[in-house]
């Protein structure tokens, strides 16, 4: 087996849990490499086998067979600009909060991995978001896609912002809010779940149209088809706004028309069976749960 290790950076409380993850793999023989700059951090306080890094996209190809995630979800966000199309399922190690991303206890790597090298395991395929722009914009080039939510919000005003919104060039609304999000299945217990948004499973081929604190209280969370392309252009009483695509953020004008659809990738989750989504809502949203006492 060949895995790629990363992490957004080295936390001391997680110290204990990093070690055995890295015994796991001596002592099953698994080759591993850990990107570049995780790796100076960790080599500082533990003792590693290996020295081999990437630092890049396309040090990564198919013949790795899982990447490895240590931290939370916002960790597998970032994991994703890694793994982009190279379909290398991730198995998020969840040493963060909430977790609906990581769903592998830090407690039970040793138990994932040996699932893992038997095979019980399943791959679920989450959808991701990809943005264009007219005119191009060059920040967006390499990194236009999203896991989460692609949204946008008012920069530099503590006044709303307008934004003009068209489904399949059919014109639904100009939304006046403090932003707007389109959020898929993944990204429906994210941001839009705290701007109200409904929870979809990821099996759903559905994105959601969530806005920010709307001025117009009849503008509610509406489910599209994952094949809908939407367009939109923001104006208000400053020249820019934001555009964040998961946690990456970027200034937009306000003469830029923005394209939002379905990318034409998808990513790789491994998944064990006494984890599914429903199990992870339960326990993550405390459903069923009488929590009054």
């Amino acid at each position: 087996m060949k895995v790629a290790v990363y992490a957004q950076y080295y936390k001391t409380e997680d110290q204990s849990y990093v070690e055995d993850l890295f015994k796991i793999f001596h002592k099953y023989n698994i080759d591993y490499i850990i990107e570049h700059t995780y790796y100076l951090e960790l080599k500082n306080h533990i003792n590693i086998d290996s020295t081999k890094t990437f630092s890049s996209h396309k040090e990564l190809d198919d013949s790795f067979d899982f990447m490895f995630t240590i931290g939370g979800d916002g960790t597998i966000l970032r994991a994703v600009t890694f793994v982009r199309e190279s379909d290398i399922p991730i198995v998020g190690i969840n040493t963060g909060r909430l977790g609906f991303l990581a769903t592998i206890q830090k407690e039970n790597i040793s138990n994932a991995v040996e699932l893992l090298l038997k095979k019980e395991y399943i791959i679920k395929k989450r959808t991701l978001l990809s943005v264009e722009t007219s005119p191009k914009i060059e920040s967006l080039a390499s990194l236009n896609f999203a896991l989460n939510e692609v949204s946008v919000s008012r920069k530099n005003t503590a006044s709303m912002i307008t934004i003009k919104t068209f489904l399949d060039n059919d014109f639904l609304n100009s939304y006046w809010a403090d932003g707007l999000i389109i959020a898929t299945p993944t990204g429906s217990t994210g941001y839009s779940l705290s701007c109200g948004g409904p929870i979809i499973t990821p099996e759903a081929k559905s994105f959601v149209l969530t806005p920010i604190a709307p001025h117009n209280l009849n503008a509610r969370p509406l489910v599209i088809p994952e094949d809908t392309t939407i367009n939109f252009t923001v104006s208000g009483r400053e020249d820019e706004f934001l555009m964040s695509l998961d946690s990456r953020i970027t200034t937009i004008n306000n003469s830029t028309e923005i394209s939002v659809q379905k990318a034409d990738f998808n990513l790789k989750m491994v998944q064990f069976k006494q984890q599914t989504f429903i199990k992870t809502l339960r326990d993550k949203l405390l459903w069923g749960q009488d929590t009054r006492n």
